[in-house]
């Protein structure tokens, strides 16, 4: 069995923090390492993070560069076989961890992955999340997604490709799935929903404060993997998406179905 190591940083987020701790000290998987990060909240995080310190396997107060960088501080104490990290405004399903580590378990696979759901401020649904088919291709195609919050995978992966990007302060998940399937990873798309994304007015999501920085970062980093189709560029990029769609039909229904029927309700996490 895997033992899991999932790292949670928190900067400021007190507002949604407990749910987060507490979605994933509620998981049924018997083996977690749970690491919260936290590089200097003064917003009432800190005492939230204490109230838990019994059932946390380590708390990190350090100093960071970004998120980055705290998630690479919190994953440099981690003894597990499998890693994942969850933002302290988002949420973990009940049985995600199970599911994930049955995945990995007698498997040459590097990356699993689900899908989830949008949730505003109040734990409304939105809509639903669903991740794709992921190779390097697609993804410099634009035409692939990893759902981050439902994402688990394997430690020696992680410092094969060394870990987050410091510099990449907006997509540093999409570039280590990146550069993990660059190396040569095997990625497995599951369709179960494992996690929730919160969308509020302080996310990065949410206040689009980094779109900018984010689109300018994609464009370095797919460069030189998008010169070789030259003028065919638009021609593979809407082959790709067009590709994307085609082959996951359960998309369009789900969509659909939420148009007549309206987004699901979740169950809200009990809190201690």
């Amino acid at each position: 069995m895997h033992k899991v190591s999932i790292v949670t940083i928190s900067f400021n987020q007190a507002e949604y923090l407990q749910e987060a701790i507490e979605s994933v000290l509620q998981q049924d998987y018997p083996d977690i390492e749970y690491i919260v990060v936290d590089p200097g909240s003064r917003d009432g995080s800190r005492e939230i993070i204490e109230r838990y310190r019994s059932r946390i396997s380590r708390i990190v107060y350090e100093p960071d560069l970004g998120p980055a960088d705290g998630l690479n501080h919190g994953f440099r104490y981690a003894t597990g076989t499998v890693y994942a990290y969850l933002n302290a405004d988002d949420l973990l399903l009940p049985g995600a961890v199970s599911s994930a580590a049955g995945m990995l378990e007698n498997s040459d696979l590097a990356v699993v992955y689900g899908d989830g759901y949008f949730i505003d401020g109040d734990d409304k649904v939105l809509r639903r999340c669903f991740s794709s088919n992921f190779s390097a291709r697609r993804y410099a195609l634009g035409a692939a997604m990893i759902m981050q919050q439902s994402s688990f995978w394997r430690a020696d992966w992680h410092r094969k490709v060394g870990g987050f990007k410091l510099e990449n302060r907006t997509c540093w998940d999409g570039e280590f799935f990146f550069q993990v399937a660059l190396a040569g990873g095997k990625f497995r798309h599951v369709p179960q929903y494992w996690s929730c994304f919160r969308i509020h007015g302080d996310s990065i999501t949410g206040s689009g404060r980094v779109t900018a920085e984010y689109n300018a970062y994609q464009r370095k980093m797919f460069a030189p993997h998008l010169e070789r189709h030259g003028r065919l560029l638009p021609l593979h990029r809407a082959a790709a998406r067009l590709m994307k769609h085609v082959e996951n039909p359960r998309i369009l229904a789900c969509k659909l179905a939420e148009r007549v029927f309206g987004a699901p309700s979740l169950p809200k996490p009990r809190l201690s």
